[in-house]
């Protein structure tokens, strides 16, 4: 006689078996769905290389301050579509190698598809063909080598390249201050190089003629130099640095050799307003020209006063400062038109016509350069005034 309880039970584990089964199967596939959701909605990586030590610190460390701060407004303002972004940030030291150990580590380790950087135009020359074989986009808010112009799809830069800078300078030399030669103290850096290469091309272009006295950065003893440029009489002297701490050692030992020439010094002299201060009697009247800055600029004054607020002082390098803050909205600007592909990115960039930004209007030229340049001024009692004739 058949058990009809046993039968029941039989039925009801066969149900049970079978519903386990069933949920158990709609259950796997949405494992990678949750994981890539999960991965979706996390962080995006954008990587940092700039000099954190050295004498490229004056740099790196305001420029630090100033990604980071762009970053909390931008996450406190929903992100990128709700993600948060997230810096890593490696130091570059102002040199090449270490921008490519920087470079190599923040695309196979981090995964990035964006590095802000370099600052320092020798990182950015030795890191730009390590972004451009990963398909990695590298954007600069400071290099400003000539060499850099059309130099890689994958890079582009908001700061304008140092052709217009010598350019300029050539030009008011020859033909407003009447120079017909020039002597450079010109350190041997990518940036240094650039600068030096412009002016003597037009200023020979137009008829006069430069000498120049070239040194490592490892070098502290310009007496030599100096002194040979002293008794070659030049019409004027162009101090072309790395950085303003070196700059203020060839200003030093010239006053103590009692040489006071014709004065023609790049941005980043004249852009640190301590060096400027405390050499204002030695550059008093030196030409200088500079990607100028807006304070009418609305984002420009937001800028200033958050980072003295945050701080405790406005941001020095402010021609730096503005393109540095602009970096960061410009990356989630791209992040947000196309996601996390390096490739995308790259093309969006040449798009860019009229973005507004801290730093004025802002337009990428097909060789990734940023359209507009520098502007000559001068130095007077310890300040930068705009030139006039």
């Amino acid at each position: 006689m058949i058990n009809s309880k046993k039968i029941i039970w039989g039925v009801v584990v066969l149900i049970a078996l079978v519903a386990i089964a069933f949920f158990s199967m709609k259950k796997s596939p949405e494992a990678p769905d949750t994981a890539t959701k999960n991965e979706d909605t996390g962080p995006i990586k954008v990587g940092v290389i700039l000099p954190l030590t050295g004498d490229g610190a004056v740099y790196g460390e305001p420029a630090r301050n100033i990604y980071q701060m762009a970053v909390v407004e931008i996450n406190a303002a929903d992100g990128v579509g709700g993600r948060m972004l997230e810096l890593v940030v490696e130091d570059s030291k102002c040199t090449g190698e270490t921008a490519v150990s920087a470079a190599q580590k923040l695309i196979n380790v981090d995964k990035v598809k964006v590095i802000i950087g370099g600052f320092c135009s020798s990182e950015s020359l030795a890191a730009t063909p390590v972004a451009a074989n990963a398909k990695v986009v590298l954007f600069s808010p400071g290099s400003s080598s000539p060499d850099l112009t059309g130099a890689s799809p994958f890079f582009f830069r908001n700061y304008p390249s140092d052709a217009s800078q010598g350019t300029v300078l050539a030009r008011i030399a020859y033909n407003d201050k009447k120079y017909k030669t020039v002597a450079f103290i010109q350190e041997q850096t990518d940036y240094a190089a650039g600068v030096y290469k412009a002016f003597n091309e037009e200023f020979t272009k137009l008829g006069g003629t430069v000498t120049n006295e070239s040194f490592p950065t490892k070098n502290t003893d310009f007496r030599a130099i100096v002194t040979k440029i002293k008794d070659a009489k030049p019409d004027a002297v162009f101090i072309d640095t790395q950085t303003p701490a070196v700059g203020t050692r060839i200003m030093q030992q010239s006053e103590q050799l009692q040489y006071k020439p014709a004065l023609i010094v790049n941005d980043v002299i004249s852009g640190d307003p301590d060096t400027v201060t405390q050499n204002a009697e030695f550059l008093e009247g030196a030409l200088t020209a500079e990607f100028g800055i807006d304070p009418q600029n609305q984002k420009f004054q937001h800028l200033i006063t958050a980072y003295k607020e945050k701080y405790g002082q406005e941001p020095p390098y402010q021609s730096y400062a503005q393109t540095e803050y602009d970096a960061v909205f410009m990356v989630r600007d791209a992040l947000l038109a196309n996601g996390e592909d390096g490739e995308k990115i790259a093309k969006w960039s040449r798009t860019v016509k009229d973005w507004e930004g801290a730093s004025g209007k802002i337009t990428i030229l097909p060789s990734g350069d940023r359209d507009g340049g520098h502007s000559p001024r001068v130095i007077k009692s310890g300040k930068v005034a705009p030139y006039t004739k």
